[in-house]
């Protein structure tokens, strides 16, 4: 599925990158609402982006595939079938994600270095900070957003960087995507806590 479906401003887009970005795109949109199908959708748009990220050894972010699989199956069994019930973290659960996102961080860019992968620091963030803010997605804290809004301008640069500009245009539409999710998810918390 590597051959192009078009070119736009000299890139090339393929079969496998387009499918990636528009059951990607349906995933976000449906759990920035904060409906229950949205797991079925991650299911597909994470093995597809597993098979393109690894076709263009950014090793991380393919890895980081197959954490959001597992979360989509943990995210359709946790969340109830009336979708999402989301509250805030509280000091010492935030304290303790992002010392694991430090940790985790420190521990696995020289790994990825150590075997060949592309972009080691900045996939290695992408793959760390996406694993700690889906777990927040399916454990249901109204958290998992803010880390997204970074994440995903983060990822922007990221993927228009490497070149992989229908990719980076995604990451841009996902930041938008993450402030209607703050906002929605506030708006259904079940706790009075502030950010």
């Amino acid at each position: 599925m590597m051959f192009t479906i078009f070119t736009a401003w000299g890139y090339e887009v393929s079969a496998l990158e387009l499918s990636a970005v528009i059951t990607s795109f349906t995933a976000v949109l449906l759990g920035a609402r904060g409906v229950r199908m949205t797991w079925p959708w991650y299911l597909l748009s994470a093995s597809l982006y597993a098979l393109f990220f690894y076709q263009v050894d950014l090793i991380a972010s393919a890895l980081l595939q197959f954490v959001f699989i597992a979360a989509a199956i943990w995210g359709w069994l946790g969340w109830k079938k009336s979708g999402v019930l989301p509250r805030y973290m509280n000091n010492k659960e935030r304290l303790i994600w992002l010392s694991a996102l430090i940790a985790s961080w420190l521990i696995t860019a020289p790994a990825l270095e150590n075997i060949g992968a592309a972009a080691t620091l900045p996939d290695s963030f992408l793959l760390i900070s996406s694993t700690l803010a889906q777990a927040a997605m399916v454990l249901q804290r109204n958290e998992t957003w803010i880390a997204w809004i970074v994440i995903d301008i983060f990822g922007t640069y990221h993927y228009a960087n490497q070149g992989y500009w229908f990719t980076a245009l995604l990451y841009g539409v996902f930041t938008v995507i993450a402030f209607f999710g703050l906002k929605r998810w506030k708006k259904l918390s079940s706790s009075a806590n502030p950010i």
